[in-house]
């Protein structure tokens, strides 16, 4: 094996790290912006603790435009906003701010989706005995949403693996700027497949973990 394809190959491990990195600290962002907002949106749908169409109506038409944003374009719109942060556009750490916004609507929205499923009949008889609305929430909601919490969680993670890989087309880091500055760009399809290798096995073992969590909250109730 030619000794430049070996120094290539050797970048692995750090690109790698970065895109745990980059994943990781993006998902608690996300989830530190998402898992409120996504609880409020429950709280004031109309089927909540305590309706307010018009504000759930205005929050939710919000959460659906910051999704449907290609993650490319919303990281360059985003570029002014990391430089004034951070000082730079460039790098894992720059990433991590796009990242989290991108994924906080999905968070949001998982969050809801997983609130709402729970049985109606555990928030009346909380109520019966007094609860708030927080208290509901805290005590209620959250604990009986958990294992779809979970799951989503998982989601929101492999999501953002997907993300961070194309933030690699302009100057992300991680293994997304190996495979196209060192694979395509350089046609070394063998450093691009490892790349891909890579990502898919940390997807996997993401995937696998929320399933095996999952259904150990289910199984514990």
């Amino acid at each position: 094996m030619p000794e430049k394809l070996l120094a290539v190959l050797a970048l692995l491990p750090s690109s790698t790290a970065e895109t745990l990195y980059m994943t990781l600290v993006s998902t608690l962002l996300a989830g530190v912006m998402g898992f409120p907002l996504g609880a409020f949106l429950y709280s004031a749908s109309p089927a909540g603790l305590r309706s307010r169409k018009v504000l759930y109506n205005t929050l939710s038409r919000i959460v659906n435009i910051l999704r449907s944003l290609p993650f490319i374009i919303l990281m360059i719109l985003l570029i002014p906003f990391s430089r004034l942060l951070i000082g730079t556009s460039i790098g894992p750490t720059a990433v991590i701010i796009p990242l989290s916004i991108a994924a906080a609507p999905f968070v949001a929205r998982v969050t809801e989706s997983a609130l709402s499923e729970v049985d109606s009949g555990v928030i009346t008889a909380a109520r019966a005995m007094g609860s708030t609305n927080f208290q509901i929430i805290r005590k209620v909601l959250i604990p009986e949403a958990l294992p779809a919490l979970v799951s989503g969680l998982a989601l929101t993670i492999i999501n953002l693996i997907g993300y961070s890989a194309m933030a690699g087309a302009i100057g992300g880091g991680g293994l997304g700027s190996l495979a196209i500055n060192y694979g395509y760009y350089r046609f070394r399809m063998e450093v691009t497949v490892a790349a891909v290798v890579i990502i898919l096995i940390i997807v996997e073992l993401v995937q696998l973990a929320g399933t095996v969590i999952s259904r150990s909250l289910l199984s514990k109730r």
